[in-house]
C-alpha cells in the first residue's frame, strides 16, 4: 500500500505530526488505538471519517518508518 496520498504532515497541524489525510487525526493516534484493542470497525464508529484504508495507511507508514529506522542504525 502506498500511504503516501493519505498520510500529510503540515507543519500547522497537530505540530506537524503525520495526519490522515486532512483530518486532524494523527497516525500516532490510530495505532494507540489499535494497541489499546480497538479494532478498525471500532475505530471507524467513533471516527467515521476514517476508512479502513486510512488505518492500513497509517500501518503502512509506521512499517517503513520503523524500517527506515533500523536502517539508521
Amino acid at each position: 500500500m502506498d500511504y503516501r496520498e493519505t498520510i500529510t504532515i503540515d507543519p500547522d497541524r497537530r505540530f506537524g505530526k503525520p495526519c490522515v489525510r486532512d483530518t486532524r487525526i494523527a497516525v500516532y493516534d490510530v495505532l494507540s488505538w489499535l494497541a489499546a484493542g480497538m479494532s478498525h470497525g471500532e475505530i471507524i464508529q467513533d471516527f467515521p471519517q476514517l476508512t479502513e484504508d486510512d488505518i492500513r495507511a497509517c500501518l503502512a507508514y509506521a512499517a517503513e518508518r520503523e524500517q527506515t529506522l533500523k536502517r539508521a542504525t
